[in-house]
């Protein structure tokens, strides 16, 4: 279930960033509230997730899966490039996540 949470929280998360794009600068009304709501919902599950998984893994977790998605969400929906050094930096944190997640279990 500490799983579950932690996915609740990263989606949470990538939601509210994506808004934040979507907002123009907090100014469009339904955008900012996705704003809000999801980095509520992002951080209420994460706190959720810290009753069973280690501050550090949760959050190496949490903000690289986070940082990744966001990332894919931004050349996907806002059409922004792939390049060379952004595949390889999602590359890296995602094995970053998994190393940490690895250690994290022993």
């Amino acid at each position: 279930m500490h799983y579950v949470l932690l996915g609740i929280a990263i989606i949470s998360e990538v939601f509210a960033s994506s808004m934040l794009k979507a907002s123009n600068g907090l100014k469009k009304v339904i955008p900012s509230l996705g704003v809000g709501i999801g980095y509520i919902v992002a951080f209420y599950a994460l706190s959720l997730t810290l009753k069973s998984i280690p501050l550090g893994v949760a959050y190496a977790i949490w903000s690289g899966v986070g940082t990744a998605l966001t990332a894919l969400v931004g050349i996907v929906i806002y059409k922004e490039k792939l390049t060379t050094n952004k595949a390889l930096g999602l590359i890296l944190i995602i094995g970053g996540v998994i190393l940490l997640n690895v250690e994290g279990s022993h």
